[in-house]
């Protein structure tokens, strides 16, 4: 296109392409969490103003879990106590936002499971009669 190009105009709420920023509460690895994921509900046409919360708890889940590995990395995983060995408190606590990141991450279609597993591409078959049939 020859000569001066036109001049867009931005139209309010209407941000393609643009996610949110990581919310203020999340640490470090929550925040990169959600710079990954974001883009990729974002993608999808998922990220919408309902998901935002759940994906923060996702985020934050995730997070959480990272510092308690780097917790137990530096300190071990069984400490010393009056009592003798025991396992690390972070261990229970890992456990617990483990399983509630998992279960985050099933509700957002973060997990290969609740994406289909049909082909190699990750989008479910058409074949209705491709599989286990038991499953």
């Amino acid at each position: 296109m020859k000569g001066r190009k036109p001049k867009l105009n931005v139209i309010e709420g209407v941000a393609a392409g643009l996610c949110p920023p990581p919310p203020g509460g999340l640490d470090k690895h929550g925040a990169a969490e959600w710079k990954r994921v974001a883009p990729i509900l974002d993608g999808r046409g998922h990220l919408t103003d309902d998901t935002l919360a759940t994906l923060e708890g996702y985020c934050r889940a995730v997070g959480l879990s990272r510092i308690y590995n780097e917790m137990m990395a530096a300190e071990g995983h069984v400490i010393a106590t009056e009592k003798g060995p025991v396992t690390h408190p972070a261990f229970k606590m890992l456990m617990g936002v483990m399983r509630e990141a998992r279960l985050l991450a099933a509700e957002l279609g973060l997990t290969p499971h609740r994406r289909g597993s049909g082909s190699a591409e990750g989008k479910p078959s058409d074949d209705k009669w491709s599989g286990d049939l038991l499953a």
